[in-house]
């Protein structure tokens, strides 16, 4: 049969050859007609060679020929490989490989044949393309495109169904038939899965389950030549079965026991059951039910979405006292299991489940919730309402304390006793609150007297019907105006009432004028208003700018009440047009609280005592100072002060710059001062200051105060920087002009000459006659 193949091919071959050899000939005819030269043709066989030819090198592959018959001509060729791996023998025109070739690396390789003159190296002819096929041999085994390959398919799937499809390549040469065709067979896991040639693999079961085995491993070989022994390769393929819901959930035990507080919320969780489903999370939907037991409407199953578990609720309160132990039969099934997978002969999944109600402390149970009672208001007789009462539901069966928690609004309006009776300490005013609410508590009591920490609570609700008791009042509009020019019916405004009692829909109000004697009247409207008008017209705002009109306002209740109200209408001026041009402003009454007045008298008397406060404290340090005067400063630092006072003072409050009991502290005590080394000891005192000293200090600051108290043109009188003094011991007097200048003094000042240059000029003044002109 290969055989047959072979001269198949060289068949074809031929016949290509041919082809080409005739296009050769024709383009070298066109191409030299210009020249009008010979027809000549190149002259070869077809040239082809087997791959992996396992014969010694070179291997012929053809020969070219030319017609041209020159002894000099010599064949060569060009192109790719030429001359590497293909070579021509010149003469002949023979052309050899010299490297086995592979078809899958390179099918055909495309030369040029050229004949030229050894001589001079000129072309003979026009150079003509051949090509040399490779012909293929079955060498390449089937390869797979991937070593490992992945598949899924649902469990229980139907015999056939697909998985998933691999693929082999061989580099063979497809045209030829049987070398590149490839079949794939399941040499490993051939009980489960089968591959077609199209390396399409699927099932050869459908009982696969994947809680039984959810992954399967296969090997596929793939070869090519159907029926041949050739070599052949394989791979591996990890199939995975995907979950289907085909398994009901199973109890994990036969029974379930739990305890319980009785005092346990509706709702609130009582205990687990815990199931099994083997089938994956996304396929578990667990429903559960009560098979025997009449406790359907005491609890509950709720399944929990994410660990299927079934969490067991009451459904409303427990009881000890009534029932101390629930037991009932559930069952868990799961709704959306696929039937068409379902394995007969699965039990149904029921548990028995054991609840043990505990028995604790219960608070007290009110025996009627809520409590409403209606009483009328400002009844003095009404003392007590009713009563709450509640009980104590376990066993021990103690006594219950009542107190009052809370209160809206807030105050003492309503009381409870110890029994839970209901008690008004003071009748109630519906206008102040038509409603009053209070939390009532109760507690046992326990036996060695003390209250117990657990109470419960009612609310009880007081409605206070209504009773005539608030007269109507007036609705104050906008201040009231009148033009004093207006006509007789000219309407002046329109006023209405309220009531602070409820007022039936069918209720009305009405109106009148407390005195006919005015210049207004009133009108009813019949819809609980009425218009005040002008009575005659023409009002003299000589004779009063402002009118006080007494309106009287009556209800229908029983009794009747009535009050007098009083409208305020202002007369005014007005332009002809009839708008108001001036009108007088009206005193607004100021009304100011209580709370207000309290603010203000607690303002007041803050102040008050902040400034007393003020007051003692100056006057604590006045005395102070006064005692930490010292009696013995010396002459000397009372010269100092005065010497270096020489501010202008800050009145009367200023009593920090100057102490003036120093000075009296002086002359009080006859203290003499220190001797004191003069610097001027050669110069005698006269004679006529002997007498100076503390007296006559004083004696010239009391004509200071006397002349500041006086005078108001004055600075204030501890303002001692103005004296004329320089004092009783300064050994050269005073040294002030105001004193010194008359001309009546016997004082001789030819001494000052003794004291060096920096005196002369006083020597000069005070040394001269009055009379003496001098130069300067």
């Amino acid at each position: 049969m290969n055989y047959l193949i072979l001269l198949f091919s060289l068949f074809l071959a031929s016949v290509y050859a041919g082809k080409e050899s005739q296009k050769t000939y024709q383009n070298f005819s066109s191409s030299n007609a210009s020249h009008k030269r010979l027809k000549r043709d190149w002259i070869w066989n077809q040239m082809h060679i087997k791959e992996e030819i396992d014969t010694p090198l070179p291997h012929h592959v053809g020969k070219i020929t030319s017609s041209v018959r020159n002894n000099n001509a010599k064949y060569i060729i060009e192109g790719e490989y030429a001359n590497t791996i293909f070579k021509v023998e010149e003469t002949s025109g023979d052309v050899y490989a010299f490297e086995r070739l592979d078809r899958e690396k390179k099918a055909e390789y495309e030369l040029t044949a050229l004949i030229i003159d050894r001589r001079n190296n000129q072309s003979l002819e026009p150079p003509s393309k051949f090509i040399i096929k490779v012909y293929d041999i079955n060498d390449n085994v089937p390869v797979f495109v991937q070593k490992v390959f992945n598949g899924s398919v649902p469990e229980m799937s139907p015999v056939g169904t697909s998985v998933t499809k691999v693929t082999a390549v061989d580099a063979d040469d497809p045209t030829v038939t049987g070398h590149a065709t490839v079949t794939y067979q399941v040499i490993k896991g051939d009980e489960y899965f089968t591959v077609d040639d199209n390396g399409v693999i699927s099932t050869t079961r459908a009982d696969l389950d994947r809680e039984h085995q959810s992954t399967y491993e296969i090997v596929v070989k793939a070869k090519d030549a159907p029926g041949s022994s050739g070599d052949s390769s394989t791979a591996t393929v990890i199939i995975t079965l995907t979950d289907i819901n085909d398994n009901f959930p199973v109890f994990k035990h036969s029974s379930f026991h739990f305890r319980v507080p009785e005092n346990i919320s509706v709702g609130g969780e009582v205990g687990r059951v815990k199931v099994e489903d083997i089938d994956e999370p996304q396929h578990r939907n667990t429903k559960y039910s009560f098979v025997r037991g009449d406790y359907r409407d005491t609890f509950e199953i709720v399944a929990n979405p994410f660990t299927n578990e079934g969490i067991i609720r009451p459904k409303k309160p427990l009881d000890f006292e009534k029932v101390a132990e629930y037991k009932f039969d559930i069952e868990a099934t799961d709704p959306t299991v696929d039937l068409r997978y379902f394995k007969s002969g699965g039990s149904r999944s029921i548990s028995t489940v054991t609840i043990e109600v505990t028995d604790v402390d219960e608070p007290p149970v009110f025996t009627k919730l809520p409590y409403e009672f209606k009483v009328k208001e400002n009844d003095p007789e009404i003392r007590t309402l009713g009563s709450v009462w509640a009980h104590d539901p376990d066993a021990a069966k103690r006594k219950i304390r009542f107190i009052r928690r809370r209160a809206s609004p807030n105050g003492d309006y309503i009381r409870v006793s110890d029994s839970g009776i209901i008690q008004l300490p003071k009748p109630l005013d519906r206008e102040f609150s038509s409603s009053y609410n209070i939390t009532v508590a109760a507690q046992e009591i326990l036996e060695d007297g003390r209250l117990s920490d657990r109470e419960s609570h009612a609310h009880v609700h007081v409605i206070v019907s209504d009773e005539n008791d608030n007269a109507p009042e007036l609705v104050y509009p906008e201040e009231p105006r009148v033009c004093e020019n207006a006509a007789p019916g000219k309407v002046i405004i329109r006023i209405s009432a309220t009531d602070k009692d409820e007022t039936s829909p069918r209720g009305f109000f009405k109106y009148s004028l407390a005195t006919e004697d005015t210049n207004f009247s009133l009108v009813e409207n019949y819809d609980n208003t009425a218009n005040i008008t002008v009575k005659y017209g023409q009002f003299n705002r000589d004779l009063a700018k402002i009118h006080y009109l007494p309106v009287i306002i009556s209800d229908n209740g029983d009794p009747e009440l009535s009050s007098t109200n009083t409208l305020v209408i202002s007369v005014c001026k007005c332009n002809e047009k009839g708008n108001f041009t001036f009108c007088e402003e009206r005193a607004k009454q100021v009304g100011v609280s209580i709370q207000a007045l309290v603010a203000i008298f607690i303002c007041i008397f803050t102040i008050i005592v902040f400034f007393a406060v003020i007051a003692l404290l100056i006057l604590l340090r006045k005395r102070h100072k006064k005692d930490l005067s010292g009696l013995g400063r010396n002459v000397a630092e009372i010269h100092e002060q005065l010497v270096t006072y020489d501010e202008e003072g800050g009145g009367e409050m200023d009593t920090t710059s100057y102490d003036v009991s120093v000075l009296n502290s002086v002359r009080k005590n006859g203290m003499k001062p220190e001797a004191v080394p003069s610097p001027y000891a050669q110069v005698q005192k006269p004679p006529g200051n002997i007498t100076s000293g503390a007296g006559e200090m004083e004696m010239m600051i009391e004509v200071k105060k006397d002349e500041a108290d006086n005078d108001r043109d004055l600075l204030p009188y501890d303002t001692l920087h103005i004296y004329g003094y320089e004092g009783a011991e300064s050994i050269a007097e005073s040294l002030s002009s105001l004193g010194s200048g008359s001309s009546d003094s016997d004082i001789d000042y030819d001494f000052l000459n003794d004291w060096g240059p920096r005196f002369k000029m006083l020597a000069e003044l005070y040394g001269s006659e009055p009379n003496e002109d001098f130069v300067y």
